[in-house]
């Protein structure tokens, strides 16, 4: 399956960017991870068919109710297989 690895940057840590992305990857039937980084970032990899990941992809731009997204960068990756699509603390 196609495989992204997103860079979430801006106010997008202590907004549930994570729990929400969660619900959405499993409504979409997606499958990966989201964690938060050090530098104050969301990143995530996430595999699926192309309209899911461009779903879940459109749905970072702008993020839960309080986030500020400033930026989503995408970069395709080699293709992954999960089992699930889990927050990593």
């Amino acid at each position: 399956m196609p495989t992204n690895h997103l860079l979430i940057r801006g106010k997008v840590q202590g907004v549930f960017f994570r729990a929400t992305a969660k619900k959405l990857a499993d409504k979409y039937g997606l499958r990966g991870w989201i964690k938060n980084s050090k530098e104050g970032n969301v990143e995530a990899t996430i595999s699926g068919r192309e309209d899911q990941l461009k779903l879940f992809i459109n749905w970072c731009k702008q993020g839960p109710d309080k986030a500020l997204v400033e930026e989503v960068i995408v970069i395709e990756t080699v293709d992954m297989i999960f089992n699930d699509f889990k927050v990593i603390k």
